[in-house]
């Protein structure tokens, strides 16, 4: 046998018994593991500095999701405290007309009666700024029980069965939303 040729023999586990190499072959090997190790290393700072990198991305997107929600939680509160300012503020008029009327000693029932019907129209013009809507169904107008609450149900000979007979007291609504049904009274059955 040629001594250049190296013969691997496998121990009992499996592993390959230790071999005899030259010195070459040895200083090759390890020039090829350092170049692998220099390698792995350099990769190894890429990765850490990547990673670096998105720790900071992620708790910068972190930090700015939570100004985001501390900035709308106030301007919900802010919202929520201040919803009914201009509401209020168009009811500031109906106020001063009260006042005025009732501040008016020698005022004559006319002008009693019509100082509160230009109040409840400033009252009804009010509301209507604001989406809040009057409720008052026509005679003969279907029931609907989604605005109309049924009071009772009278004989109508002249009215088709469930028509409104007449409104007891107006009912309202804000934005499509039912503040107050309507109380009316249903024409019965025949």
């Amino acid at each position: 046998m040629n001594d250049d040729t190296t013969k691997i023999e496998p121990t009992l586990d499996g592993a390959p018994a230790p071999v005899d190499i030259s010195p070459e072959e040895r200083e090759a090997a390890a020039a090829a593991n350092e170049a692998d190790l220099g390698g792995a290393m350099a990769e190894l700072e890429e990765l850490r500095s990547k990673n670096i990198e998105l720790t900071e991305q992620y708790l910068r997107a972190q930090a700015e999701v939570q100004n985001i929600r501390r900035r709308t939680d106030e301007e919900m509160s802010k919202a929520r405290k201040f919803a009914i300012e201009s509401f209020a503020e168009s009811l500031l008029p109906v106020t001063d007309s009260l006042e005025a009327g009732l501040a008016h000693k020698d005022a004559t029932p006319e002008q009693i009666r019509e100082g509160a019907e230009a109040t409840l129209r400033q009252l009804k013009s009010a509301l209507e700024r604001n989406k809040v809507l009057e409720i008052a169904p026509a005679a003969g107008a279907r029931f609907d029980p989604h605005q109309h609450q049924a009071i009772s149900m009278v004989p109508a000979p002249d009215q088709e069965a469930n028509t409104v007979v007449t409104v007891l007291q107006k009912g309202y609504s804000i934005a499509d939303r039912i503040l107050r049904p309507a109380l009316v009274t249903v024409a019965a059955p025949q």
